[in-house]
């Protein structure tokens, strides 16, 4: 009989300790999804949005650039560009109106065609909290439809940034005219405008660069920009920056400039800043800036000296009054000895005031010999590094694990319209 109890005892206990596990499993799995929904709702959602041939083809070349929570949407009248460009949607515009053509450097015709699809363009975008938008200006597409587009991602409460390149002076008065209208118009349609004129490519290439790698430094400056801003609200930080101080600082803020630098050895702090705000390819420096972000990112071995000195640099350049949020972060991708910033520097006073670089310097991002490049690559510890070590990166170059794709030679690049349908006739 005691024996019996005693069994029936050790089972209640059994029974029990069941139980109490159930419960600590349960609590375990609903405390996680709680977390997976917190860290899923904190996550700000970012559309990339490439307009017409120059704005298709910046998409088309950074799609392989894996960026959390990002989604690239190329958007055109010109069918068979539309059809080359390799990204998950796409939207023809103006069916009608151009009948699968370009529009033959008409902003009118750009804006008609985007206005006759802006339902359409409104749904694509639905949902997003950052919507960046690139194009080149000067031809119609690009330059008529990307202030349209910027107007519907602003009516869905999206924080709308433009990331637009000039035309180069060879392409004639009448072109750089209508980038210049085009320009005025669309400042008027997002929060903030950063502009890449084409003619700085030649101070940061050197002669034997190829027209794709060329193209792909210009990109840099778009891809820059996304990146930054996604590591910046997306990566959890010893001081954390979200969406909305990304927010603070770029909304209506005009003019914009965004840089990336990655240094190491001594000096590394100032080293990666010098590059981050010395961009020769950008039209504006960050002198007098009135609302500045940045971000630090390195490994266990970041000092808060290197951040007192890379906090010091922006202080002493920007308006005294500037609004400053700052960020540092611990990136377990970081190589031992690299430390990487982020600088978004805002509040300028107009588009054509502030400091420009009259004179592009000779070099990018602080590299001082023509040949001598950055390789971002490098300050990851992911197993691209060794298969990127030989590749020919160019200076500046910020992709994380980016694969180098050999190009088609028959892919259309971002060159006026008279020579390209030039080419497509031989």
């Amino acid at each position: 009989m005691r024996k019996i109890k005693r069994i029936a005892g050790r089972l209640i206990k059994i029974k029990t300790r069941l139980k109490r596990k159930k419960i600590k499993m349960a609590k375990n799995k609903f405390s996680s999804k709680n977390n997976e929904g917190l860290v899923s709702h904190s996550l700000a959602k970012i559309k990339v949005v490439g307009v017409g041939g120059g704005g298709g083809n910046a998409v088309h070349r950074m799609k392989n650039d894996f960026i959390k929570g990002v989604e690239f949407i190329a958007i055109n009248t010109d069918a068979q560009d539309l059809a080359h460009c390799d990204v998950p949607y796409k939207i023809h515009i103006g069916k009608n109106l151009t009948r699968g053509l370009g529009t033959g450097m008409n902003p009118e015709l750009g804006r008609q065609a985007a206005e006759e699809t802006k339902a359409e363009i409104i749904e694509a975008l639905k949902g997003a909290d950052l919507v960046f938008i690139t194009a080149g200006l000067g031809g119609g597409t690009g330059t008529g439809a990307a202030p349209i587009i910027a107007e519907a991602a602003k009516e869905l409460g999206a924080l709308t940034i433009a990331v637009v390149t000039k035309p180069f002076s060879f392409e004639g008065a009448q072109r750089n005219r209508v980038a210049q209208d085009g320009l005025a118009k669309l400042k008027d349609k997002v929060d903030t405008l950063i502009v890449v004129p084409n003619d700085r490519i030649f101070a940061v290439v050197s002669k034997d660069t190829s027209i794709i790698k060329a193209f792909e430094v210009v990109d840099d400056v778009l891809r820059c920009a996304v990146e930054g801003i996604a590591d910046l609200v997306a990566m959890p930080g010893i001081v954390n920056v979200d969406f909305a101080d990304v927010r603070a600082i770029m909304q209506d803020a005009g003019t914009a400039i965004v840089g990336l630098g990655v240094a190491s050895s001594q000096d590394r702090g100032v080293k990666a800043i010098s590059q981050a705000i010395h961009s020769p390819l950008l039209e504006y420096s960050i002198d007098g800036a009135k609302g500045v972000l940045f971000g630090i990112f390195g490994g266990k071995d970041l000092k808060m000296s290197e951040i007192n000195d890379i906090a010091r640099i922006i202080s002493e350049t920007i308006d005294p009054g500037a609004k400053v949020i700052f960020g540092a972060y611990y990136d377990k991708k970081m190589r031992p000895g690299f430390i990487k910033v982020t600088v978004i520097a805002t509040g300028f006073s107009g588009l054509n005031s502030g400091k420009m670089m009259s004179q592009p310097p000779s070099t990018l991002f602080g590299v001082s010999e023509p040949d001598k490049k950055i390789n971002f690559q490098e300050s990851l510890n992911t197993k691209s590094v060794n298969e990127l070590k030989n590749e020919n990166n160019y200076a500046g170059s910020r992709l994380a694990d980016k694969q180098v794709k050999k190009k088609n030679p028959d892919e259309v690049w971002d060159i006026p319209a008279f020579l390209r349908r030039g080419k497509n006739k031989k």
